[in-house]
């Protein structure tokens, strides 16, 4: 097979070979076992209005500028004397009772960009807002500690920047079956290695049929594993639901894997932001319960650390068409059974003390949040993935 041929012939080779779900193995190991603990990180995409979600129901400000968007007092899960917790998250409300959950406020960074893609960016590489960087932190994560091309798991058709390293990526897939089922193409059937390999340099497509071979390997490893596990639980009929079962089953399967990354869009609220939002956080709460319960069935949920976040929060007033501009610091949920500090990390938003443009001022840069997830989690060295050292926080 020629090397014109061969990409002549080959659709499927090509969109494999530019879709981030194939990956080139990891070549460079690392010495140090990575241990069993997990990470699992939830994207809530469009910028999740935080003020709504934990609400600070004794604020008259909160009241004052939001008069038609304010959760009513009556309505608010009381969770202290000061916060409580939108009306559609009474299943985190659960968690949070059982000491599963812990509420950090104010999570932002210096120079907040208020653009859902720069922000995102931001947020996925941890990087300064002035800096643009190609690599995600997990991605780099993976660069020096990952084993394996299915180290980090995105459940999903696509891959963030989040988890695309600088020389290696996670692996992208909303169904391992349907993953398995692609590599079985009778096209892959048709390669060789041991013919063409040899004598196909890189600059000739070696190194292509190199990362088809050990994409064909991880997607087996990946189904063969997974598919041991069938979970009894009953998760909401949605496609979060469906992404947080089909992590619950990794998990459970025991499949080498330390990361995974899911999202739930539809959080960008300029409009008639009510309704919207108590859909997409019934949907968000319900499902997590569900996860939790799955993995304490298994035994999994103590070596497992759920982080929440959003790209930014909203402003503090209200728009003229009963949703919220985009804002700047935001809550995050850290979820698992090993919290040392469960419910609130700290206290409310200072609606008394907004910046120029009217939004919450940061107080925790989320680079500590996740230097302390590498630092005490995953027990790896913060500032080699991040690149620079950032103060730590004491949840977990």
């Amino acid at each position: 097979m020629d090397r014109r041929k061969f990409i002549k012939q080959s659709s499927l080779a090509s969109s494999l070979f530019f879709v981030p779900s194939f990956v080139k193995a990891f070549e460079e190991v690392a010495s140090s076992r990575l241990g069993y603990k997990r990470l699992v990180i939830i994207q809530l995409s469009g910028g999740n209005d935080g003020l709504n979600t934990v609400v600070p129901y004794r604020n008259d400000i909160y009241y004052k500028e939001r008069p038609n968007l304010a959760i009513p007092k009556s309505d608010v899960i009381k969770l202290n004397d000061e916060l409580g917790l939108h009306p559609s998250l009474t299943s985190l409300k659960r968690l949070y009772d059982n000491g599963h959950l812990s509420v950090i406020n104010n999570v932002g960074y210096p120079n907040p960009v208020r653009s859902h893609f720069r922000s995102m960016d931001i947020w996925q590489t941890a990087s300064d807002s002035d800096t643009f960087s190609q690599s995600g932190w997990l991605g780099r994560y993976l660069d020096n500690y990952g084993k394996q091309p299915y180290s980090a798991i995105e459940v999903d058709e696509s891959l963030s920047l989040a988890m695309k390293g600088e020389r290696f990526n996670g692996i992208a897939t909303q169904n391992p079956k349907t993953l398995y089922n692609l590599t079985k193409d009778p096209y892959f059937q048709n390669i060789n290695p041991m013919g063409n390999e040899a004598h196909l340099s890189e600059h000739n497509l070696g190194y292509l049929y190199k990362t088809m071979i050990e994409a064909q390997s991880s997607a087996k490893y990946i189904f063969e594993t997974s598919k041991t596990v069938n979970t009894l639980k009953a998760y909401p009929n949605n496609s979060f639901g469906k992404q947080m079962k089909t992590t619950a089953q990794f998990i459970n399967s025991g499949i080498d894997t330390k990361v995974f990354y899911t999202s739930l869009g539809g959080f960008d609220t300029h409009v008639n932001q009510l309704n919207a939002q108590k859909r997409l956080l019934k949907m968000y709460a319900e499902s997590i319960e569900v996860f939790v319960e799955d993995l304490k069935a298994e035994g999994t949920f103590k070596d497992t650390l759920v982080i929440t976040f959003s790209e930014f929060g909203r402003r503090v007033k209200q728009n003229a068409n009963v949703g919220t501009d985009h804002g700047t610091a935001n809550n995050v949920f850290v979820v698992g059974e090993q919290l040392k500090r469960p419910g609130f990390y700290n206290e409310a938003p200072k609606l008394r003390d907004l910046d120029d443009n009217g939004d919450i001022k940061f107080e925790i840069d989320f680079r500590s949040i996740y230097a302390t997830v590498l630092d005490k989690w995953l027990e790896v060295n913060d500032k080699t993935v991040l690149n620079k050292s950032f103060s730590q926080l004491d949840f977990i």
